[in-house]
């Protein structure tokens, strides 16, 4: 007997949560909480489900521009199914109705990294959470801010704009905050402003028991300038008196050495690496019109786009100027060179500014010559790849 997909109705989603908690090993609270804003889509073998997850059309920051994006969760196979490539199927089907929605991109998180990288999707940047005791911060120099507790209503815009400096952060939804709060019921919020002055930081934390006792657990760290990122720091290492570990989550850090060059003299921070988040493009012309590009750039570069099944390619010439871009497909028989050969998952990464150098990309699979890499990198490097949320 073949499957059928369908969106689920209330019964069906309650026989999900419970497939999922036998597929998961665990509860999967977000199954529910999460359900009301998602488009909620099972398999069924005859009247039993055997499969579902949930899909949220929730747009993503890309060149400081939302586009309209899938993000892709509490996916899972009933394990009696697996092996039969019904998550394949599974996936093709929820990404269809959410395309026919208006999602140009999707978005996962993932353990099965190597599953989904078939399937099209590919990883902009690796990701981490760092650990390290709570005195390591203390010495961290301050400037003389105000610190508020709780959100006084001007925190969404600030992390809007500064989740537009980044490619990949959700431009979140109205029912972000309350998510947040059910997940993590002693959430703390903490906003930074100068005296007198709009706030400029915002830090988001939680206390959760860890190895060596309490510990806290940074979920959003957006600070507009290092000035400001060393206050926020020094506020976390107060707690040292009581609290002796920090954790920043895996989503909870922008990328780069913000943390190592603030440590105090003797403190050592351990990274772990965590599964990556990953990114698929659905529709590339539509992705790349809706994007924000850089002003001053104006180029032509001819690409050759690989299929994820490496069946075929495509020819499209890519081109910029004005802070706008066109992705128009060219006559394989039409003249010209090809500048640069990607895959679509590699036209993934090089649309989040995942590859921050020609040497990069060609390490990773592209080819081109040098001076055509660096003319396609420049394209998306203004901003590097970052997804501040977890889902």
């Amino acid at each position: 007997m073949d499957v059928d997909f369908t969106e689920a109705d209330p019964g069906q989603w309650e026989e999900y949560a419970a497939l999922a908690r036998r597929a998961y090993g665990q509860p999967v609270p977000d199954i529910a909480r999460l359900g009301p804003h998602a488009d909620r889509r099972v398999a069924l073998r005859g009247d039993r489900v055997v499969a579902g997850g949930l899909g949220l059309l929730i747009p993503q920051w890309f060149g400081g521009r939302p586009v309209p994006a899938a993000s892709m969760c509490c996916g899972c196979v009933a394990p009696e199914e697996r092996g039969g490539r019904l998550a394949a199927r599974l996936v093709g089907e929820r990404l269809r109705v959410l395309q026919e929605q208006g999602a140009v991109l999707a978005t996962l998180w993932t353990a099965s990294n190597g599953y989904v990288r078939r399937l099209g999707w590919e990883a902009p940047a690796q990701v981490f959470s760092w650990t390290l005791p709570t005195g390591a911060l203390k010495q961290t120099t301050a400037e003389a801010m105000e610190i508020t507790h709780g959100d006084t209503g001007q925190l969404t815009g600030l992390r809007e704009r500064l989740a537009r400096r980044w490619n990949g952060p959700w431009q979140r939804p109205a029912w972000w905050g309350a998510w947040q709060q059910e997940q993590h019921p002693d959430l703390a919020t903490y906003s930074f402003a100068e005296p007198g002055r709009q706030p400029s930081g915002v830090l988001a934390l939680a206390t959760e028991r860890g190895p060596d006792g309490r510990q806290l657990v940074v979920h959003d760290f957006w600070a507009t300038d290092h000035q400001v990122a060393d206050t926020m720091l020094a506020f976390l290492g107060r707690h040292h008196g009581r609290i002796p570990t920090v954790m920043f989550q895996r989503t909870g850090l922008p990328p780069g050495s913000l943390l190592q060059h603030r440590l105090a003299a003797g403190g050592a921070a351990t990274a772990r690496s965590w599964h990556p988040w990953m990114l698929r493009v659905l529709d590339p012309a539509r992705a790349v019109r809706l994007r924000g590009w850089p002003e001053h750039l104006d180029t032509e570069i001819m690409l050759d786009l690989v299929a994820p099944d490496n069946t075929g390619s495509s020819r499209h010439t890519l081109s910029i100027g004005g802070g706008r871009a066109e992705l128009a497909p060219r006559d394989a028989t039409s003249r010209g060179s090809v500048d640069v050969t990607l895959t679509m998952a590699q036209f993934a990464v090089w649309y989040a500014g995942g590859y921050r150098s020609p040497a990069a990309a060609a390490l990773a699979g592209l080819h081109g010559e040098p001076s055509s890499l660096a003319r396609l990198l420049a394209a998306t490097a203004d901003r590097e790849p970052w997804l501040a949320d977890y889902f």
